[in-house]
């Protein structure tokens, strides 16, 4: 994977350097930043692929800067947790993280999800080179451009998230179980991703429907999964 530049945001140095070693292994640039407001900084001067970031951190932690990072662009975020709670996990996907790791990683584990990662932001995945817009009563997506819109309004989408979307309108009508879903968006196996997938699921709920409790697209089909409404 060449000419692809990560950000490394942790105000442990050795963390950062040793990311940094396995990242130029498989050919990628490095940036790196002890906190987020280092992180915005160096996202303000350089074109930046994929931020692999540190939750607990000085000055501004990963969450602030995730949801300070969101309100302008949707590159993949990987959360680094120290922490192993399902709440901070959960914490991070809500503000917009696409994934996250939990510290100590296997080196080749978060290698693994960035190059997965990537693959899904600067190509079209299983999409790829199919260019077109699809409708369903007011909800569209373009695959080009990879946007989501409701009557015509963009709305900010996360990569992940707009894979999801994009996974559920081309099946309209069909039911994916939760396992079925984190397959095929997060391409490796379905282990314990039930709060990874519903997180996402009411992200997606909270930008395209009007009533998020109440959804006109976006079903659950409870005991099964969820499905696009026709």
């Amino acid at each position: 994977m060449n000419n692809y530049v990560v950000l490394v945001v942790d105000d442990d140095k050795e963390i950062r350097d040793g990311i940094e070693i396995y990242l130029k292994n498989e050919g990628m640039t490095v940036l790196k930043a002890q906190d987020g407001v280092e992180a915005i900084e160096r996202l303000n001067e350089h074109e930046v692929h994929l931020i692999l970031l540190d939750i607990m951190m000085p000055r501004m932690d990963g969450i602030a800067t995730t949801f300070k990072i969101r309100e302008q662009k949707n590159i993949p975020i990987i959360i680094l947790s120290a922490k192993s709670e399902d709440t901070d996990k959960i914490l991070g996907l809500q503000v917009g993280a696409d994934d996250y790791v939990t510290k100590p990683f296997n080196p080749l584990e978060l290698i693994a999800r960035v190059k997965s990662q990537l693959r899904r932001y600067v190509k079209l995945g299983p999409f790829e080179g199919i260019n077109k817009t699809i409708d369903l009563n007011g909800l569209t997506i373009d695959q080009a451009a990879k946007e989501v819109a409701v009557n015509g309004e963009a709305v900010k989408i996360t990569p992940i998230e707009y894979k999801i979307v994009e996974l559920l309108m081309m099946n309209a009508g069909r039911v994916f179980s939760i396992s079925e879903i984190y397959e095929k968006v997060w391409k490796e196996p379905c282990y314990n991703a039930e709060n990874t997938v519903a997180v996402h699921i009411r992200k997606i709920r909270e930008k395209i429907e009007i009533d998020p409790k109440n959804p006109r697209y976006l079903k659950v089909v409870w005991g099964i999964g969820y499905k696009m409404e026709k």
